[in-house]
């Protein structure tokens, strides 16, 4: 049985001109590759959005074929102690590079740091400054200490915009001979919200299922569909509670969804309702409450129908 490709490797941008949106980091690290250097960096953004893959883009430019001796990607994690620094870390760090000046080390998700890793690390991007640069990857750039972000230039990424997306899909769409409608990835977009990783995974889960569509997008991503939730908040709101319960227990049984997914579909939905700037402002506070209670281990259906008890009583 022939092995399955990944697309979100097979789609992987090769070259920092291929790399979606990103203009702004893009176009400084191609001026440090024609001047053959780089400073330690550290590229700040929510997850799918191309740190990982404008790393090794960068790699490949500067490197060509020696990419591979001269970069090592390290998970931070995987062992978020001290360990990591002084093992893998120290142990690339000290290996001779190969037909350059210097080596690559990208540490993924370096925010999972305990903070007496990460003074350990500072340490050693001051030691082997000479013979290696590093590019720290994360999502909240506070969680990395001060003394290692004053070392290093600090790029922060942005969520992709939907036109990006949308053209990125259409590509891999023309790529795979899919049938796909310009609905189907536009409901994309939305579950993914500006994740290209995640995209690229749901329009791979939906190519498995034949055509692609609004419908098939939504059970691919295992996600709640905008309009049932609508449904059952309408039917709150106007008085049909019995109606807007059997909604939500169709959606967590039937569906399968869980409660933090339709709860993070109900806040979504919450802007198009028909009342007044005051009653939008008290549901999201409740939203805001019911799911932290979630968060907490509460019981889905209990939280959530007192959720929509709650929305029926003030109105």
């Amino acid at each position: 049985m022939p092995a399955i490709d990944i697309w979100t490797e097979k789609y992987r941008p090769q070259r920092l001109d291929d790399v979606a949106n990103q203009r702004h980091v893009v176009e400084r690290l191609k001026a440090w590759v024609r001047g053959g250097s780089i400073p330690n960096m550290l590229f700040a953004g929510p997850a799918g959005v191309g740190k990982t893959t404008v790393a090794l883009c960068l790699a490949r430019e500067l490197y060509g074929e020696n990419w591979k001796h001269n970069f090592q990607e390290t998970n931070a994690s995987d062992d978020r102690g001290i360990g990591i620094v002084r093992g893998r870390i120290k142990e690339f760090a000290r290996m001779k590079p190969l037909g350059a000046e210097f080596k690559i080390i990208f540490l993924d998700e370096s925010d999972a740091l305990t903070p007496e890793a990460q003074q350990a690390l500072r340490r050693t991007i001051e030691k082997f400054s000479d013979v290696c640069r590093f590019i720290l990857s994360c999502n909240y750039s506070s969680r990395i200490i001060e003394p290692i972000q004053s070392r290093c230039t600090v790029f922060r990424f942005k969520g992709l915009a939907e036109e990006h997306v949308m053209e990125y899909l259409e590509r891999i769409v023309k790529s795979e001979k899919l049938s796909a409608d310009k609905e189907a990835l536009k409901a994309i977009f939305e579950v993914a919200e500006g994740d290209l990783r995640k995209s690229t995974n749901v329009l791979q889960a939906a190519a498995a299922l034949g055509k692609i569509t609004r419908d098939v997008v939504y059970e691919a991503a295992s996600q709640a569909r905008p309009g049932d939730v609508k449904e059952m908040l309408e039917s709150a709101l106007s008085g049909r509670f019995t109606d807007s319960r059997k909604k939500l227990y169709q959606l967590l049984i039937q569906q399968g969804l869980s409660g933090e997914d339709i709860i993070r579909e109900m806040h979504r939905q919450v802007f198009d309702l028909q009342v007044s700037e005051q009653k939008k402002l008290e549901f999201i506070e409740k939203i805001g409450e019911f799911e932290f209670k979630l968060n907490q281990g509460g019981t889905p259906e209990v939280q959530l129908e007192a959720l929509l008890a709650c929305l029926a009583k003030s109105v």
